[in-house]
């Protein structure tokens, strides 16, 4: 997917602006806001997806990106825009019917931290192949359409590998809870009874989001900020380091049984990435840190909380509480919420006209984000501790299941 989605992203589209704003911060909004558009949307249709469509279903929103791209190829600048927000609005629930496959189970954090780490890693592999394609001299309008057809027969194998994965078994339901898709009363329900501390979690996403968005789509402008000039392999490199990082700590909750202990350890997961990211900024702000390990280090921070509310957070929660739901659900309301925050993040930056403002831009608002993110963290431990000896109690069901 992230072949379809990312590589436009390596271009800079140098002297291009439209309307006032810088094409390339125009392109990539318009495509995020088909993304994040998808992302409500898919509130609805991810948790009500039956299993049996999901593998024609993914095929058939791909499909329709890569058409996306092929009109931003072929229409002039900026009415080619089009193409990105069609490319967006289809992608934007493909990464939902992919966790579909892998939830409720007793390996679940372990593969959905391999399918983050994947994702983390093509975002560096994806740019690295945009930017061979490049190099070829194939113009920067072409280049996505031409990036996405190289993807397109490993497309093909893996939905097909996907489509024959057996449902969970007895004993991962009585491990995690049955999965169900859900009706509009049921979603409402769920978000209603537990919303103070699923409504913190949401905003530590949503900040976390626009930081790893922003930090995934102006790396370019990034690395230049910091003083080095990127090639191809740099994205790759720097990915594969965080993508290695984030499996190992994140899949690892996989080993601990209680899921209440899950749980608050997934919280304490996110408490650590806010940590890495403060001392990163720290570090490079007292200039004893160079460009790639500052990268790795702030990319490592960032996604140990994006990807725990993943792998662990609204999967055990769901676990704990026995309530009839889906991941999906939890997780669009999230990614919905995320991307929202991340357009208008999108149209602010462009005040800062220089590469070098651009990071100061970036600098600034991880600051922010860890400060807030501190006292959602704070309030939505506190929240579920309470919840404990009341809302939380189905976990009696869990134990027993435990000793089967």
């Amino acid at each position: 997917m992230y072949g379809f989605r990312k590589p436009f992203t390596v271009a800079t589209y140098d002297g291009s602006e439209f309307f006032g704003i810088g094409f390339k911060t125009l392109i990539v909004s318009v495509q995020i806001i088909g993304y994040m558009i998808s992302k409500f949307i898919g509130i609805k249709v991810i948790s009500e997806m039956p299993p049996h469509r999901r593998a024609v279903a993914l095929l058939g929103l791909i499909g329709i990106a890569e058409i996306g791209l092929a009109v931003f190829g072929l229409l002039p600048r900026p009415v080619n825009v089009i193409g990105l927000f069609v490319n967006g609005l289809a992608l934007g629930m493909v990464f939902g019917l992919v966790l579909g496959f892998l939830e409720g189970r007793r390996l679940t954090e372990a593969l959905v931290a391999g399918l983050c780490a994947s994702f983390i890693l093509a975002d560096g592999v994806t740019k690295s192949v945009g930017k061979t394609v490049l190099d070829w001299g194939v113009a920067e309008d072409w280049m996505p359409f031409v990036t996405g057809l190289i993807f397109v027969l490993p497309l093909l194998a893996f939905v097909w590998l996907l489509s024959k994965v057996p449902p969970p078994d007895d004993d991962d339901i009585a491990a995690r809870s049955e999965r169900h898709e859900m009706t509009s009363e049921e979603r409402w329900s769920l978000f209603q009874k537990y919303g103070l501390g699923l409504s913190m979690v949401v905003a530590i996403f949503l900040l976390v989001t626009i930081i790893r968005s922003v930090r995934a789509d102006f790396a370019v402008e990034l690395w230049s900020g910091l003083g080095t000039k990127p090639n191809a392999k740099i994205f790759t490199q720097s990915e594969m380091l965080v993508a290695l990082g984030i499996t190992l700590v994140n899949g690892l909750a996989v080993l601990i049984r209680n899921n209440r202990l899950a749980f608050f350890m997934s919280l304490g997961i996110c408490g650590l990435g806010l940590l890495v990211i403060a001392m990163s900024l720290f570090v490079q702000q007292q200039g004893e840190m160079d460009p790639f390990h500052f990268m790795v280090l702030i990319g490592f921070g960032l996604y140990l909380p994006y990807v725990a509310v993943h792998t662990t957070v609204f999967e055990r929660l769901l676990a704990m509480t026995r309530e009839r739901g889906n991941l999906g659900f939890l997780m669009y309301v999230a990614d919905a919420m995320g991307y929202l925050g991340y357009v208008g993040v999108m149209f602010a930056k462009d005040i800062v006209s220089t590469s070098e403002g651009f990071l100061g831009f970036f600098m600034t608002f991880c600051w922010f984000t860890v400060g807030v993110s501190v006292v959602c963290l704070a309030i939505a431990w506190r929240y579920f501790q309470l919840q404990g000896a009341q809302a939380l109690a189905p976990e009696a069901v869990e134990v027993a299941a435990e000793t089967r």
